[in-house]
């Protein structure tokens, strides 16, 4: 994958008052340290942990793949919900797979389409607000073609999925973990750089990288061996480790660019 086919998938628009992508790689530079400080430091919590073997059980739903469309918001808000339903019912075979097409080209910010992207907290309002079809009845594929909400199911008013709340948890990488340990996995954004698409093992900014734009992804777990943590990605199984990559604390914004965990349904 080139640089130039991740920019198309890299769809994080802050809206006003929310940090710029400027804003958070100049605060990224500033706690970068105190940040893998914290995610490291001694807690009652394990040095590792990971939603796809929890005593053997897989919580997390497959991954898929937002194609060359800046739709990353709906798949990161979207694999969180999924999975967090699983994890808050203790039923790792709990049959949920959500529409990303209903959530970004129906209820997105304003007219969306592949070029614009969305928000995390205004996803997750919407999710709260009016609630989200299941896949069948309105499948992404439809959706990428149109990019219109054309041929939405007849009986979507009675499929839709809704939260009853969200919490924010950016900047507090503890509570992240706790979150993840005993309510599901957490949305994150974080600054893609142009040595992100070919990396191996952990993934750490390094030098001489240019910046790309912003994306989002669903955080699963934590490794303190590796300072690193575990997410689940939106570009197809094929892509990293399966369709997961692991990225070092405090690295490009992970844990302190607009985390979100869903508190309840």
């Amino acid at each position: 994958m080139t640089n130039e086919e991740i920019k198309q998938r890299l769809g994080v628009m802050p809206p006003p008052g929310a940090p710029t992508i400027d804003e958070i790689e100049e605060r990224v530079s500033e706690i970068k340290g105190s940040i893998q400080s914290d995610a490291s430091s001694a807690s009652d919590l394990p040095k590792s942990y990971d939603l796809r073997d929890v005593n053997g059980k897989n919580f997390i739903t497959e991954v898929k793949d937002q194609k060359k469309c800046g739709s990353c918001v709906s798949f990161g808000t979207l694999a969180t919900v999924e999975s967090s339903i699983r994890v808050q019912h203790n039923d790792p075979n709990f049959s949920i797979d959500l529409s990303e097409a209903h959530l970004f080209f129906c209820l997105g910010h304003g007219s969306a389409s592949c070029s614009t992207g969305w928000w995390p907290q205004q996803a997750y309002e919407v999710l709260k607000s009016k609630g989200v079809v299941d896949e069948a009845c309105y499948k992404y594929e439809d959706g990428l073609q149109r990019q219109d909400c054309s041929g939405l199911c007849s009986d979507a008013e009675r499929r839709l999925t809704k939260i009853k709340d969200f919490k924010v948890l950016t900047g507090k990488v503890l509570e992240i973990k706790k979150w993840i340990f005993t309510k599901g996995p957490v949305s994150a954004c974080f600054i893609v750089y142009s040595n992100f698409g070919n990396h191996q093992g952990v993934y750490r900014q390094g030098s001489d990288t240019t910046k790309l734009g912003g994306h989002c992804v669903t955080i699963v777990g934590w490794n303190d061996s590796e300072s690193c943590w575990i997410c689940k990605n939106s570009w197809g199984p094929n892509k990293f480790e399966h369709g997961y990559f692991r990225i070092g604390y405090g690295e490009c914004g992970i844990d302190i660019w607009s985390n979100h965990g869903v508190e309840s349904f």
